[in-house]
């Protein structure tokens, strides 16, 4: 393991990565940012999703810096009592969750397709980039809003699981598109190259070829694609939270809080949206400034 961190920051990425101090800086706040998700059950000093602790009296106590407020809730807490601070690790896990998901369901749709239109060519290729065309001539948001909206009619009863679910096919439904788009162009290209038609002389079936050979070089573009998607990913389920089709509100992600707290910012009680909305910022600009750093790294003409 050692080994491999010490070559790779001995590569191009890695001496990029060492002397670009936005990168180090980015990463350093997403690392904290996945941590503090992944693992909310043991840092987090509170549960704010058990009913059995909480209390209505501690309902709205501000911040720790203000008059009113105290150390056991630094970030105050929101109208039930939660605390904003717990709340907020538990709702980035959850946003973390389905934003990974989404992207992940995306590449491996997108990439299947792109790779498929663009070795095979001829009507695959053109029935495949004409839906293509007719999905981006959808707004994206209101794709998601639609299937969401759908989803939970059709199930209005769903489990947590299944609402996930339907919540993570929404918000994928249009994201396949750029990289399908995205590999169908590079493949194009390194589908005539030698290495491709000495495998097609010696016999390789067309599936291994594009697995094997065709597949590790066109997947540049699609990790710095999938970098920067994870914040957009991210901020759709937030706002399709935000408008009550996104996560149930049993799991709350941080479109949910700050969908709650909008009801009490102009009532004084402002750290109830504002602190959720700051953690969804902090998350999305990190993400896309190490996918800006990847782009350019990956690409020797930007350096």
């Amino acid at each position: 393991m050692k080994n491999r961190i010490r070559r790779w920051m001995d590569s191009d990425v890695g001496y990029s990565f060492r002397n670009s101090p936005t990168a180090i800086v980015a990463a350093l706040i997403a690392a904290v940012c996945v941590f503090c998700a992944l693992f909310a059950g043991w840092v987090a000093p509170h549960n704010p999703f058990d009913l059995t602790t909480l209390e209505l009296s501690d309902a709205r106590i501000p911040p720790v810096w203000s008059e009113e407020g105290g150390w056991k809730y630094i970030l105050g807490t929101d109208d039930q009592g939660r605390d904003i601070l717990s709340a907020l690790m538990y709702g980035a896990r959850i946003s973390l969750i389905v934003g990974l998901a989404s992207v992940a369901l995306s590449v491996v749709v997108g990439v299947g397709l792109g790779l498929l239109a663009g070795f095979k060519g001829g009507w695959i290729d053109s029935v495949l980039m004409r839906l293509c065309d007719v999905m981006l001539s959808f707004p994206a948001i209101l794709v998601a809003l639609l299937i969401a909206g759908v989803g939970r009619a059709v199930f209005p009863n769903a489990n947590e699981s299944l609402a996930f679910g339907v919540l993570i096919l929404s918000i994928s439904l249009t994201g396949w598109v750029q990289y399908a788009r995205t590999v169908r162009g590079s493949t194009m290209v390194e589908r005539n190259k030698e290495y491709v038609q000495a495998a097609r002389v010696t016999g390789v079936a067309p599936l291994r070829i594009m697995v094997k050979h065709v597949l590790p070089n066109v997947l540049g573009p699609v990790m710095v694609l999938a970098t920067i998607q994870v914040a957009t990913a991210i901020i759709t389920e937030a706002t399709l939270s935000f408008l009550g089709v996104g996560a149930p509100p049993t799991s709350p992600s941080l479109g949910t809080l700050i969908r709650v707290g909008n009801d009490y910012l102009f009532s004084g009680e402002w750290w109830i949206t504002i602190f959720p909305g700051l953690m969804l910022v902090l998350i999305a600009l990190s993400v896309n400034l190490l996918g800006d750093w990847l782009r350019d790294a990956l690409n020797p003409r930007l350096r």
